[in-house]
C-alpha cells in the first residue's frame, strides 16, 4: 500500500472507473506528481456492481463524444498498460417499435458518421440475421453499432490504476478523506492518515459525491445536485443452446435494448444479464428514515423483483430462449443521478481550483472520455471538445433536494425516452417564476424551464392541444405550429411582447473596469450610453461566451447574458476582475420584456415617457405604465424594439400596460425563429468552444490592434494567417415535415462538410433555415449541400453571410 504524500500536484477523491481514469489521463499529459485515495478498495461503489456496458449512442454531440473514446481507450488500454481485460466488442442492436424512434436512430447515425463511426441502420430481417434468438414481428427496424459492447468494470478500473501508477501517479487505498481546507489558491485535504497539500482537488466521490461537496461550501460551494437510485438486474443460468451458438461462431451475441420497453439485454457467458429501467422506480438514501451509511463499500441492497417482473417477461418474449433458463442472481445496487441523468464534469461552481467528476449514471462507458475532459480542463484550462453538456455549472442555486429526488425518479423511469424538440419534461417545475407568470398563464402561455426560469415556449388559444402526448414527435406539425406563425406575425406586422426573465446581469464598476474590460473581452467596448455586443474567448480563440455590454459611466458596465449562463459567465467575471473593480449580480432582483415589431414604438409611446426616437443600441432610464425602467434599443428578433427592464416588483404593471396598448405575447418558440432568420448566434449552439470568432464569422468582434491583450490573441491572429477551417454560413434547406436539429450532419456528394449548430421554419422568409459551420471550400453563398434530417438527405443552399430577413436592418434600425 502507498505512503500517504505530504504533496501533490492534484489530489482526486475516490477510486471508482471515473477517479482512476482522470488519475490516468492526468499521468498522460505529464502530470505524476497526482494522488488518488480511495476509502476502501478500487471499485468499492458503483463501479463494483455495474453491468460494464459500453455504448457510444447518445444525441448529445459531447456525450457521444466522451463515449467514442472510451471505446477507443478500452480496444488499446490492455496491451498499452499490459494488463489482461475482458472487453468483449460484440455491437449492438437497438430496437425500434416506431417511425419516430427510427426517427431518432437516424439522427444518431448521422452524428455518429461525423464522428467516424460506422453505425447502421438494420431491417427486421437483418436483425434476425445477427441476432437468430430475437423475435421481430413488431419490430420496425434497429440501429447497429459494431463499436458496442461490454468489459469487466474492475479490470478496466484497475488497468487504469495500473497505467497511472507505472506513469508515477500514487494511489492510497483504505484511506478516506475527511474534509478540505482552503490555502490561498491551492487546498490541504484531510485524511485519517494524515494531510497532502494540493493545487487542484477532484470530487471523484460517486454516490458520496454529495458528502464530499458539502466541505467546500465554505469556500463558496453548493450542495452537490444529485439524488441515488436503484438499479436492478438479472443474471440467468447458462443455456445449452447460447453455449451452442457462442461455440459454433466464436462470439457473443450483440448486446440487445429495447428501449421502447426499457431494458438491455446482453450474454453473459452462456446465459444473459437483463437489466430493466422500470417506469416504478425507487429512489434511496432521501429520506430522514433511510439515512445514507457511512460506509457501504461493496454493499446490495435485497432485491426487489415485482418491480421489474412485467419487463423482464416481456425480454424473455423477445428472446424465448431465455425463458427456458432460471434466475440464477439479482443485483440491485446504488446508482447516482444527476437532474439530466448526465454527470458533473468540470470546474466545481464557485470554487477556485475545484473540480468534479462525479454523479455518473454510466460510468463505465463515459469514464474514459472523461478522465479525458477533466485532465484536459485541469492541465490546458479547457477540454478539447465543447463539454457544457456535463459542465456543473449547467445547474444553479434551483436544484434543491425535491427537485432532484423529482427529476433523477423522472429520468430513470425514461432512461430511453426520446427528447422531441417540443417536449418539455413535467417533474420539478415552477421553480423559478417571472413576476409576471400569473398573466402568462391565463394568455395561455405553454411553458418552459430555462435554468429553472418559467418561460411560455407559445401561447395555447382555447381548444388548442397542450397536452404532453401532442409533443411527440420530431415534426414541425402540431397544435404549437399556427400559434408560432401568428406570434411571428404579429412581430413582423404590428408589436408582440415576450415575458423574459432569468436574464443573467452583472454590474462591474469601479476604477480600472474599462481597462479590465478592454483585456477581458476581444473586441471594443461601447461609449457612454451605448450598448455592443463582446465576446470572451479562450487561449485557442474559441467562443467562451457573449455578452450585451452596456456602459453607464465611464468605469461603469452591465453584463447581460444568457440565463444558462449565470453561473458560468458570473465566474468567469468575479474571477477576472482585479482589486477595486466590483460585480454586482441583479440576476434575480429584475426581469425583462422583449417588445418589437414595427408598431412598438407606438405600443411604447402612449406608456412612456423615453425617447423613443434614441437610435439602435442606445438605453436610457425612464418611466413606463409610471414605473421606473430601463430601455434598450435592441431586437433579438431582428424588428423595431427594445428591451425593457424593472425591478420585479414593478413588472406586472408594466407587462399589463403594453399588453393593454396593444402588444401580442409571443414565446421562445417564435423567438428562436426570429433570431435565426437573422443569423443571430444563440450560446452553446451557434456559440460554443467548438468554434473560433473567425469560423463563426465574428473577426468584426475581434479588435487586434488594441493596447490590451486578450486570451486568444495569438491563437486568432495564427488562424487569420492560415487560414480559418470552417466557415458559418445559414442555409435554406427543403426540409420537408421537420426542421434541422442541433448537429444535423452536412453532406456534398459522399463527403461530411460540415454541421448545423441550429434551425428552425422561417416565418417571414416562408423557409427552412439552419445555421450551419462548413468546410471553407464549400461555404460560398449559392453551393447546393444536402442536410441530413433524421435520416434523409435534403437539400440545402448555403447562403451569403448576413440576415435573411432584412439584411440592411432598416427595419432594426428605423
Amino acid at each position: 500500500m502507498a505512503d500517504l504524500p505530504k504533496n501533490a500536484k492534484v489530489v482526486v477523491i475516490g477510486g471508482g472507473v471515473v477517479g482512476c481514469s482522470v488519475l490516468y489521463h492526468l499521468a498522460k499529459k505529464g502530470w505524476s506528481d497526482c494522488v488518488l485515495l480511495e476509502k476502501n478498495e478500487l471499485t468499492a461503489g458503483s463501479t463494483w456492481h455495474a453491468a460494464g456496458n459500453v455504448p457510444t449512442f447518445s444525441t448529445s454531440w459531447g456525450i457521444m463524444n466522451m463515449q467514442r473514446y472510451s471505446t477507443e481507450l478500452y480496444a488499446r488500454l490492455g496491451d498499452e498498460v499490459d494488463y489482461p481485460m475482458n472487453y468483449h466488442q460484440t455491437g449492438s442492436i437497438r430496437l425500434a417499435h416506431s417511425k419516430e424512434r427510427m426517427q431518432e436512430f437516424e439522427r444518431a447515425k448521422g452524428m455518429g458518421k461525423h464522428q467516424g463511426m460506422d453505425l447502421e441502420i438494420l431491417s427486421p430481417d437483418e436483425i434476425k440475421e445477427r441476432y437468430p434468438f430475437i423475435e421481430t414481428h413488431d419490430i420496425v427496424g434497429a440501429l447497429y453499432d459494431p463499436n458496442d459492447g461490454d468489459i469487466d468494470p474492475a479490470q478496466v478500473t484497475q488497468a487504469l490504476a495500473k497505467g497511472a501508477r507505472d506513469m508515477g501517479a500514487t494511489i492510497v487505498r483504505f484511506c478516506p478523506a475527511t474534509g478540505v481546507t482552503q490555502d490561498g489558491d491551492g487546498w490541504i485535504v484531510h485524511t485519517e492518515k494524515g494531510d497532502i497539500a494540493c493545487d487542484f482537488v477532484v470530487n471523484a466521490a460517486g454516490y458520496y459525491a454529495q458528502t464530499v461537496g458539502e466541505w467546500f461550501k465554505p469556500y463558496g460551494g453548493r450542495t452537490v445536485p444529485m439524488m441515488v437510485m436503484s438499479h436492478q438486474y438479472v443474471l440467468t443460468d447458462e443455456i445449452p443452446e447460447i453455449e451452442a451458438y457462442s461455440k459454433e461462431t466464436g462470439r457473443k451475441l450483440p448486446l440487445l435494448r429495447d428501449v421502447d420497453v426499457s431494458y438491455y439485454f446482453r450474454q453473459e457467458k452462456h446465459g444473459f444479464n437483463i437489466g430493466p429501467y422500470e417506469p416504478n422506480c425507487r429512489a434511496h438514501w432521501v429520506e430522514p428514515s433511510d439515512p445514507m451509511p457511512e460506509d457501504f463499500s461493496f454493499q446490495l441492497w435485497s432485491d426487489d423483483l415485482a418491480r421489474i417482473e412485467d419487463i423482464v417477461a416481456d425480454s424473455m418474449e423477445r428472446v424465448p430462449v431465455a425463458a427456458t433458463a432460471g434466475i440464477s442472481r439479482i443485483i440491485n445496487g446504488p446508482i447516482p443521478y444527476a437532474p439530466d441523468g448526465l454527470p458533473l464534469l468540470g470546474p466545481m461552481p464557485g470554487v477556485k481550483n475545484a473540480f468534479e467528476a462525479c454523479v455518473f449514471t454510466f460510468g463505465i462507458a463515459q469514464g474514459g472520455g472523461a478522465g479525458k475532459v477533466l485532465a484536459e480542463w485541469i492541465v490546458d484550462g479547457a477540454p478539447e471538445w465543447d463539454m457544457w453538456a456535463v459542465d456543473p455549472r449547467r445547474y444553479t442555486d434551483y436544484t434543491d433536494h425535491d427537485y432532484c429526488v423529482a427529476k433523477g425518479m423522472e429520468v430513470y423511469g425514461n432512461e430511453y425516452a426520446m427528447h422531441f424538440p417540443w417536449h418539455e419534461w413535467p417533474a420539478g417545475r415552477d421553480k423559478k417564476l417571472s413576476p409576471n407568470h400569473g398573466k402568462v398563464l391565463e394568455l395561455g402561455g405553454v411553458m418552459g424551464a430555462y435554468n429553472g426560469w418559467e418561460r411560455a415556449n407559445w401561447f395555447a388559444q382555447p381548444g388548442d392541444d397542450a397536452s404532453e402526448e401532442s409533443t411527440h414527435t420530431w415534426n414541425r406539425k402540431g397544435p404549437w405550429e399556427q400559434r408560432i406563425r401568428e406570434e411571428c406575425e404579429a412581430v413582423r406586422d404590428a408589436c408582440g411582447l415576450l415575458d423574459l426573465p432569468g436574464f443573467s446581469r452583472f454590474r462591474v464598476e469601479g476604477t480600472g473596469a474599462d481597462d479590465w474590460l478592454r483585456g477581458f473581452v476581444t473586441g471594443g467596448l461601447p461609449k457612454v450610453g451605448r450598448m455592443n455586443l463582446v465576446y470572451v474567448t479562450n487561449a485557442k480563440g474559441r467562443i467562451v461566451t457573449e455578452f450585451s455590454c452596456i456602459r453607464l459611466a465611464e468605469n461603469d458596465f452591465v453584463l447581460i447574458t444568457a440565463a444558462t449562463a449565470q453561473w458560468h459567465d458570473g465566474e468567469l467575471i468575479r474571477n477576472s476582475v482585479p482589486e477595486g473593480v466590483s460585480v454586482t449580480e441583479t440576476t434575480t432582483e429584475r426581469s425583462a420584456l422583449l417588445v418589437a415589431g414595427p408598431k412598438s414604438r407606438e405600443v411604447l409611446a402612449g406608456i412612456s415617457d423615453a425617447d423613443l426616437e434614441a437610435g439602435w443600441l442606445s438605453h436610457q432610464h425612464c418611466m413606463v405604465a409610471g414605473r421606473p425602467a430601463f430601455l434598450i434599443r435592441v431586437s433579438f428578433t431582428g424588428e423595431l424594439g427594445w428591451e425593457v427592464h424593472a425591478d420585479n416588483a414593478e413588472m406586472p404593471a408594466i407587462y399589463g400596460a403594453i399588453l393593454d396598448a396593444g402588444a401580442k405575447p409571443f414565446g421562445m418558440y417564435a423567438l428562436n425563429s426570429l433570431r435565426i432568420e437573422k443569423g443571430y448566434r444563440a450560446w452553446k449552439g451557434d456559440l460554443s468552444t467548438d468554434y473560433s470568432m473567425l469560423e463563426a464569422g465574428l473577426e468584426r468582434f475581434v479588435k487586434f490592434d488594441k493596447d490590451q491583450d486578450f486570451t486568444g490573441k495569438a491563437a486568432l491572429l495564427a488562424e487569420k494567417q492560415q487560414g480559418r477551417k470552417k466557415a458559418f454560413a445559414p442555409l435554406i434547406i427543403d426540409a420537408g415535415e421537420a426542421d434541422a436539429p442541433y448537429m444535423s450532419t452536412i453532406w456534398n456528394g459522399d463527403e461530411i462538410v460540415g454541421e448545423t449548430t441550429s434551425g428552425a421554419w422561417g416565418y417571414r422568409v416562408n423557409a427552412s433555415v439552419a445555421l450551419a459551420m462548413l468546410r471553407t471550400d464549400v461555404a460560398a453563398a449559392g453551393t447546393e449541400l444536402e442536410v441530413e434530417i433524421y435520416g434523409e438527405r435534403r437539400k440545402a443552399v448555403v447562403q451569403p453571410d448576413q440576415p435573411l430577413w432584412d439584411p440592411e436592418n432598416a427595419r432594426l434600425t428605423a
